[in-house]
């Protein structure tokens, strides 16, 4: 019977299945291993980081936020926020959403909002000296009235000390590399070589970072999108000024009920619940849509205000790049300058060894004549001890006639200058 049978031991398994079952034990323990990697990755990439907090007067605070809270907090996608992570390396990007600016410049990696900037907590200069002067700036303008509204503030603060900080950077380039051109035009050695090598990779490097955050300017000066995106203030005002009545999205259950009453008969109760999910319906409609009318009306609204303050930071930048690109060019004319000169130099170099190969041809000829005659064979013109002195005068006078001839033909040729 199926029932009265015993269970199988495990000696009494095949001896492959027996291996199946190690194989299994053992995939299983590495993947509970590898599972436990993944998960410290997760709690690693979950962790708190230290930010900083700056309100529109000018207070600051150090806080523990996660990537979760931040996330809910500014209504941000992860993939904004990887834009701050400092273990990437991303280039320059500004970047307007609903409630939030993401803003990674340099090493000024921060999230500015209508209420608060929330700002990398980093020992670097530009972090310290954007959060001291943010500050300042704040206290010291809270009694004034201003122009900008507080994101602008930020955001100007952050593209000034940017700008800065690639134009410093420029200039003390521009100090290191033109005494080294100079002195490579002068003296060409390998020691002045790799130093040019060196400034030429670092003014690469600058380059591409001075072009990144030019680009970026002039992306947004091109969008009236992206731009009308960036008026947080306004936005947050409009949307606190807008109640659900004001937009005539209002439910009347009466209504609902005589439109019901038409129809076929239906319960009280069934009425009222209905009555009751249609103005939930309303209701979810007006909140999905109430971004997207925000967004259209601040498309239309006037945005010279933050075009003129991006407008002041491109001209900044740009002036700045045209610097980089001067001198790269005045690399790349030093670079020609170089090549101009070994070219000489090879050139006088395979000249010289022309000659020297011509005179070679005519110091064989003459020693292939001493060499017949130096033969130990008997002839009567060893007889005459002039003979051989007359032998050697001709040949010298015609292998010199012959390198002359030479010269005269590389000469006609202009092959060199002579």
């Amino acid at each position: 019977m199926e029932g009265s049978r015993t269970p199988l031991l495990p000696s009494d398994l095949p001896e492959s299945t027996s291996s199946n079952n190690t194989g299994s034990a053992n995939f299983h323990a590495h993947g509970i291993r590898g599972w436990s990697g993944i998960q410290g990755l997760k709690k690693r990439g979950h962790g708190s980081r230290s930010w900083i907090q700056i309100d529109p007067l000018g207070n600051t605070s150090v806080v523990e936020l996660d990537k979760a809270t931040i996330m809910r907090h500014c209504s941000l996608p992860a993939r904004d926020l990887r834009l701050l992570d400092p273990l990437f390396i991303y280039p320059s990007t500004i970047l307007g959403r609903e409630k939030a600016i993401v803003v990674s410049l340099e090493q000024i990696r921060c999230i500015i909002t209508a209420d608060e900037v929330i700002l990398m907590n980093s020992l670097d200069g530009c972090v310290v000296q954007y959060k001291s002067e943010l500050c300042k700036r704040l206290q010291s303008n809270k009694d004034q009235s201003d122009d900008l509204p507080f994101e602008f503030r930020a955001l100007e603060l952050a593209l000034e000390l940017t700008c800065s900080s690639l134009d410093a950077q420029v200039k003390e380039l521009a100090m290191e590399i033109y005494p080294v051109l100079d002195e490579l035009a002068l003296s060409i050695n390998t020691l002045n070589l790799e130093r040019v090598r060196r400034l030429k990779g670092h003014l690469l490097a600058v380059t591409q970072r001075v072009q990144k955050v030019r680009d970026e300017i002039e992306h947004l000066m091109d969008d009236d999108g992206d731009m009308a995106e960036m008026y947080l203030t306004e936005k947050k005002q409009r949307s606190e000024g807008y109640p659900l009545s004001d937009l005539g999205f209002q439910t009347d259950t009466s209504s609902v009920e005589r439109v019901g009453s038409k129809s076929a008969p239906v319960s009280p109760v069934g009425s009222i619940s209905g009555a009751h999910k249609l103005q939930r319906a309303f209701s979810s409609i007006v909140s999905s849509s109430r971004p997207s009318l925000m967004s259209s009306s601040n498309s239309g609204e006037n945005i010279e205000q933050l075009e003129m303050l991006l407008e002041a930071y491109f001209v900044v930048i740009d002036h700045t790049l045209s610097e980089v690109l001067s001198l790269k060019e005045y690399i790349d004319d030093t670079e020609d300058l170089i090549n101009f000169k070994l070219g000489n130099v090879q050139n006088h170099l395979i000249q010289f060894e022309l000659l020297l190969t011509a005179a070679t041809f005519v110091a064989t000829i003459f020693a292939a004549v001493t060499a017949v005659f130096g033969m130990n064979f008997p002839d009567s013109i060893f007889d005459n001890p002039s003979t051989f002195s007359w032998v050697l005068i001709i040949c010298g006078v015609a292998c010199g006639s012959l390198y002359f001839s030479f010269l005269l033909y590389f000469r006609y040729k202009r092959i060199f200058p002579l």
